[in-house]
């Protein structure tokens, strides 16, 4: 039983948040994601123009008896939140006009970094039905880092993969929880605030490793942890309710964990850098012999130290192929060629073969790495 200070790991704890996170050692903690009470301050039942009642978030966990009550209640749970994250880690809240800017306001008080707020557009919001304001299609995410100097989690190239080949924005585009995806019990929903599993993908993908630990100290029904166990992260929640901690135990208890080969972030694997001397030192390019350029019309000798010679100018083969161009800078991978057997073959082919040998994984080795589950997945994890 693997354990975090003296809770469990891969458990949904039941009680007050404030006082399980000081159960957690200092600096323990990668990835946090909070879903707190938003102090909606609801009036009275609403309905729809057919008189049929909206099944609105009216919960006695969201209630506050004021604002100073729930900006203290922020600040304890919070702080604790500062106090377990690494310097490395990343901490996320979402939230409404309703809280946000005060949550936001407190997090930086307290001493976090903000990176991004993130606008989680409602592909399917609930209309406004009195139509007495803007319908309410948003609600607002904050990443926020320990310090402004921590090396945090951001795995950038796989988000931008996920976005067809486009820098991922700041605006996403989700529905809310339908269908299958929401969690019900006896007919009625088990929660009234369930976030998207898409939603939670995206954020732990995007800014944790495999292996992580992840908390959620507002567990509701279970999407941080289902989504985490999912993703091959180690987690750790919390929930007051005894409904909500058997609700999402029971889901989480249904996810089956992806082996860990297709977790892996390849494409944020940067290409080792091989410098053109490698490749000399290899014998794949010989000292003194020519590079020439496709169209054979330009010709420089290359030197012991990796330089080329042309005329009387040396330098890199970067230098001298944007001097032959007449440019301040240019790439001379895919300038230069090398003649074998009366054929010009581009160095930039033989610096990917010296990579192919050299420099690459063992990537069968890899893919016999699992990551063991016995749990078998359940029918309603749609997104998962």
């Amino acid at each position: 039983m693997e354990k975090l200070g003296i809770l469990e790991l891969g458990k949904i704890h039941q009680g007050d948040c404030i006082e399980l996170l000081k159960q957690i050692p200092d600096n323990s903690v990668d990835l946090i994601f909070a879903d707190p009470p938003y102090n909606l301050q609801l009036n009275g039942e609403l309905y729809r123009p057919n008189q049929t009642k909206v099944d609105a978030v009216n919960d006695s966990w969201d209630k506050f008896g004021s604002k100073e009550e729930y900006d203290k209640f922020t600040y304890l749970w919070m702080s604790e939140c500062y106090r377990v994250l690494k310097h490395s880690g990343s901490f996320w809240v979402i939230g409404t006009y309703h809280n946000i800017f005060r949550v936001g306001t407190i997090l930086q008080n307290i001493g976090f970094w903000m990176l991004n707020d993130i606008i989680w557009i409602k592909t399917n919001p609930m209309p406004n039905f009195k139509g007495t304001r803007f319908n309410n299609a948003h609600e607002t995410l904050i990443w926020a880092t320990k310090s402004k100097s921590s090396n945090y989690t951001f795995h950038y190239h796989s988000m931008k993969v996920m976005n067809d080949d486009l820098q991922m924005r700041s605006d996403w585009l989700i529905p809310i929880c339908q269908g299958d995806e929401r969690i019900k019990v006896n007919g009625q929903k088990a929660h009234s605030t369930q976030k998207p599993a898409e939603l939670l993908f995206r954020i732990i993908l995007s800014t944790s490793n495999f292996g992580d630990i992840v908390l959620d100290p507002f567990s509701g029904s279970g999407t941080t942890a289902t989504v985490a166990k999912r993703l091959g992260r180690r987690f750790i929640a919390f929930d007051r309710e005894e409904f909500y901690v058997k609700v999402a135990t029971e889901r989480v208890g249904r996810i089956k964990a992806l082996d860990k080969p297709l977790l892996e972030h390849r494409v944020e694997r940067r290409k080792p850098k091989v410098p053109f001397g490698n490749l000399i030192e290899k014998g794949y390019v010989k000292i003194g012999e020519y590079l020439f350029s496709r169209d054979e019309r330009n010709f420089a000798q290359v030197q012991a130290d990796a330089s080329l010679l042309l005329d009387d100018k040396v330098g890199s083969i970067h230098k001298i192929s944007a001097m032959i161009l007449k440019k301040e800078s240019h790439n001379g991978w895919g300038y230069w060629y090398v003649r074998r057997n009366n054929t010009l073959i581009s160095i930039d082919e033989l610096r990917h073969d010296y990579e192919r040998k050299f420099l690459q994984p063992d990537i069968k080795a890899l893919s016999q790495i699992q990551f063991e589950s016995n749990l078998v997945q359940g029918p309603t994890e749609r997104f998962l």
